[in-house]
């Protein structure tokens, strides 16, 4: 007993338990400062594919000329700003193709492939994955829009051109990129409806919503997570830049207007590649959460930064609520306390503005709220008053209904269709 408490203290038994995590094919992470997430244990790992260009070379006599592995531009851009990492390891990583397609992403070995991919040239590509601290041109229009619950959220929408090449990441990388089955939000084929279904009638709802879910997905974190999927470090940075963006102010420098960038890089809400991207990195915190969520007997779906539980058994309120804020902070994320709601069989439960206490739908008060406004619609029709955008108006309530539930959407659109 003394040996093995010896042996403890000494980290065998760590390593012992780490080999046997290992032989269950569980997994253990590590979370880097640059976010690279090193996996052990996990039978997906990406191999250790060096260019050779970049590994340490052997020594060298005094006499002997200095030999060019790099062409000077290729060189220029690789220890750039942009390309800056203290870790030069991570630097001199290949591509590793086995695990490319295994995940059944396109192989890229360099900008110049992925320049070719995106339809662009390797020049344009880098003028847009690259981070200025003097940007003479601001590459995003940022505008607020007002929040249900108040305040407003920031949109950063990129311009036409890097909108352009953004679209194309999405169509033949980021849209293949591997996505839990527990996602519903931004994900084809699944809805608000998909995301709801699975806690229909149930005693006990639990909602919790993640702070910040964007910003949290930063450029070192989607940098790691390319770079774990098969990409060689200069890719996954380009691919990286081109996807983030970082608050920039402007500055007038002796009548000359320069974006200084204020805070990291990180995935943007009005960024076609956002969405998924931030999808696929909380993959792993979707099939833990889920894991836990089977151990109490419960459901778990998500929606962007709405996670929902569901299930029978009060006593498992309260590990829920502790763990679930473990594995969050675990992953990368963290929850917004105020909007943690535990929600009980008698009470109005909703799931991303879906009443799910008996059927799958809208609730009583806004059905009563949609046959209120067919009525006054179908008096200012009569009197000639009726504009067409009340009508569009109409039909997508109408249409969002059908989508829910359309044996409810059934009554409402006899009563709209009566003359």
């Amino acid at each position: 007993m003394v040996f093995r408490w010896l042996q403890k203290m000494l980290g065998g038994e760590g390593d012992r338990g780490d080999q046997g995590n290992r032989e269950r094919g569980g997994e253990r992470r590590r979370t880097t400062r640059d976010g690279w997430e090193s996996r052990r244990g996990t039978k997906n790992r990406r191999a250790r594919c060096d260019d050779p260009r970049l590994v340490p070379k052997p020594p060298r006599q005094w006499h002997e000329p200095v030999p060019k592995y790099l062409a000077p531009e290729v060189a220029k851009r690789l220890f750039s700003p942009s390309m800056a990492t203290g870790r030069p390891e991570l630097r001199r990583l290949g591509t590793d193709e086995a695990q490319l397609e295994r995940y059944g992403l396109p192989v890229v070995d360099d900008e110049a492939e992925l320049a070719k991919l995106l339809g662009v040239g390797v020049s344009r590509l880098q003028y847009f994955a690259c981070h200025r601290l003097d940007d003479g041109v601001d590459h995003y229009v940022r505008f607020r829009i007002p929040k249900r619950s108040g305040g407003s959220r920031v949109i950063m929408a990129p311009k036409r051109e890097l909108k352009a090449l953004q679209r194309e990441a999405l169509a033949r990388i980021v849209g293949k990129l591997p996505v839990s089955e527990y996602a519903h939000g931004f994900v084809r084929g699944r809805s608000i409806r998909t995301n709801a279904e699975p806690h229909r009638g149930k005693k006990l709802v639990l909602r919790f919503d993640l702070r910040d879910f964007f910003p949290s997905v930063t450029f070192f974190r989607v940098r790691g997570f390319l770079i774990s999927l098969g990409y060689s470090y200069p890719v996954a940075t380009s691919l990286a830049l081109l996807m983030t963006a970082c608050e920039r102010h402007p500055v007038n420098l002796g009548g000359e207007v320069f974006y200084g960038p204020v805070g990291e890089r990180y995935c943007v809400q009005g960024a076609p590649t956002s969405p998924a991207l931030c999808n696929a990195i909380a993959r792993g915190m979707d099939h833990r959460m889920a894991g836990l969520a089977r151990g109490y007997g419960y459901s778990y779906t998500r929606y962007a930064d709405d996670m929902t539980f569901s299930g029978d058994d009060d006593r498992a309120v309260g590990p829920l609520l502790s763990v679930v804020r473990q594995i969050a902070e675990d992953e990368g994320f963290s929850l917004n306390d105020e909007k943690t709601r535990v929600i009980h069989q008698g009470g109005h439960q909703r799931v991303t503005g879906v009443t799910v206490n008996e059927v799958v739908g809208l609730s009583r008060r806004e059905r009563r709220k949609i046959r209120a406004m067919i009525h006054q619609m179908k008096r200012e029709r009569t009197e000639g008053t009726l504009s067409a955008e009340k009508v569009r108006s109409l039909e997508g309530k109408l249409a969002y209904v059908e989508m829910l539930n359309p044996e409810q959407a059934v009554p409402l659109r006899r009563q709209w269709e009566e003359s």
